[in-house]
């Protein structure tokens, strides 16, 4: 009867014992414990530290509103279409990512529009007027850190809010554009000269613009994430007082950043008028807004204290989509503005949904 009774509490001990590792004799039996998490170096982690990054969102809706469009209208996905849109979103991505420096800082920049068409005139202006074009171009982008500076001197000397400077600067430098050239387009330039035949030209069937974006954004975004310059911007907007406390001179960043905004908008011009080869004073109407909104949606919060280039980049290039997209489906073009709209709408929603989610996570993390 006793062997009976052992046998019998060994085998009701049983399943109670099998949840633990196979041991040898002698030894402890060790519990299984949770699944470790997936290490940063395999493939899971890299994709979740890529799906966190801050440009990964607005990334994943261009791809995804791109293959939408190309769904319906296979001709969308020609190589040639999209580098068209790659080419059209140049001038608004250059701009957007000056912008993303303002925004990170809690600024907003409403001249960058007129700044290109103010840019883009002059350098026409020089070049129809016998100046060298790669001379003019240089003056041009000159011409675009002058501008800045007279934003930046207004806001620290008259001390007013940069939005307030930069609306009144916007009719000044536009009216400024169209007394040079009264109200005409500025033609006949030499599009056989290098300038145009380079800037406005390809490279491996590559828009020259297009990789004059590139070049710009990888220092862009390295002096934003790896520079005191950069930090000092981010601390700013992420607290002003105490970045003042710290010793950070809050007006010397804010100039050096409208003096920046206006070298991009000055690249851009010159950009711009090597590749249409003539000169339109409205040109860039719109520009500003195009460029707050690329910034935006890109993962450059209006509260300040962050920025990603590279996703403002990418929201220009998202706006450029949504705009072409319109035309495969014979909407009016007088429509995109609202679609523009719509979509900075639904971004600012997302990220504010996705930054509510990510604050209630951390404090449900510190009440445990």
């Amino acid at each position: 009867m006793s062997g009976k009774s052992t046998s019998a509490a060994s085998s009701s001990v049983a399943p109670a014992t099998s949840t633990t590792t196979p041991t040898t004799a002698g030894s402890t039996p060790v519990a299984a414990g949770p699944t470790p998490p997936p290490s940063r170096r395999s493939p899971e982690g890299v994709l979740a530290r890529v799906l966190r990054a801050p440009a990964s969102s607005v990334v994943l809706a261009t791809l995804l509103l791109t293959g939408a469009i190309g769904l319906a209208h296979p001709n969308f996905l020609h190589p040639n279409q999209l580098l068209d849109i790659l080419q059209a979103s140049t001038y608004v991505g250059l701009i957007a990512g000056g912008m993303s420096y303002l925004v990170a800082m809690r600024e907003i920049d409403l001249s960058v529009g007129s700044q290109f068409g103010l840019c883009l005139i002059s350098t026409g202006l020089l070049i129809s007027n016998g100046v060298n074009s790669w001379v003019a171009a240089v003056i041009g982008v000159g011409i675009g850190a002058l501008l800045g500076l007279v934003n930046a001197t207004i806001v620290a000397y008259v001390r007013i809010p940069t939005i307030v400077a930069t609306l009144a600067t916007l009719s000044v430098f536009r009216g400024l554009a169209i007394a040079l050239t009264g109200g005409q387009q500025v033609v006949n330039l030499p599009v056989e000269n290098s300038f145009f035949t380079v800037l406005g030209g390809k490279i491996w069937d590559i828009p020259v613009s297009v990789i004059v974006l590139l070049l710009v954004a990888i220092p862009l975004g390295v002096v934003l994430h790896h520079t005191p310059f950069g930090y000092r911007v981010l601390a700013i907007g992420s607290n002003p007082e105490a970045a003042a406390f710290a010793g950070i001179s809050i007006t010397r960043v804010r100039m050096q950043v409208l003096v920046l905004v206006g070298v991009l908008a000055g690249i851009g011009g010159c950009l711009g008028l090597a590749y249409f080869t003539s000169g339109d004073p409205t040109i860039g109407t719109g520009f500003e807004l195009q460029a707050i909104a690329a910034a935006v949606i890109g993962g450059t919060p209006l509260r300040g204290g962050t920025a990603t280039i590279i996703g403002a980049i990418v929201g220009a290039i998202l706006l450029n989509v949504v705009a072409s997209g319109l035309t495969y489906f014979s909407i009016p073009a007088n429509w995109s503005a609202f679609a523009t709209g719509l979509v900075i709408l639904i971004a600012v929603g997302i990220d504010s949904l996705v930054r509510r989610r990510r604050e209630a996570s951390q404090l449900a993390a510190t009440a445990l």
